[in-house]
């Protein structure tokens, strides 16, 4: 038996330094302010407005939760929201101008980490970890 943490460990590990780098660089880029917390709920906003309730349920969070998330990026000026088309007593969440400058620099720097991965494993090593993890979302990804 191997003393190698299992995969989902190592993902986790890798994923966690990923976060950390975006964290760092989004703080140097003036949001400091910023959680963890905030940060995962924000990146999994669509380009479009949506109801709190849909975010919620991606976030895996309650809707309780993630409207007080919400509130503070709101609060921060990261978030807005705005009336719900469709239903006019209702209102959808979506990035401000602030917040979608944010989710540059973070998916930049995301870039950057995930070329310096490309170079550490090599391209083909790096292609094929992508696709397997690609192909993994079709069992863990109830989203994509």
């Amino acid at each position: 038996m191997s003393d190698d943490p299992p995969i989902a460990v190592l993902m986790f590990v890798a994923h966690r330094a990923a976060e950390a780098r975006v964290m760092a660089r989004i703080a140097v880029a003036g949001a400091a302010d910023i959680t963890f917390a905030q940060a995962r709920l924000m990146q999994r906003l669509a380009p479009e407005p949506m109801r709190l309730t849909d975010l919620a349920e991606q976030a895996g969070i309650t809707k309780q939760t993630a409207g007080g998330l919400v509130d503070q990026l709101e609060t921060a000026g990261y978030l807005m929201r705005v009336p719900d088309p469709s239903d006019g007593r209702a209102r959808l969440v979506t990035l401000s101008e602030q917040g979608a400058r944010l989710c540059e620099i973070a998916a930049h720097e995301v870039e950057v980490v995930e070329n310096e991965w490309r170079e550490h494993l090599g391209a083909n090593r790096f292609d094929d970890l992508r696709q397997c993890l690609v192909d993994l979302r079709e069992i863990t990804d109830p989203y994509r």
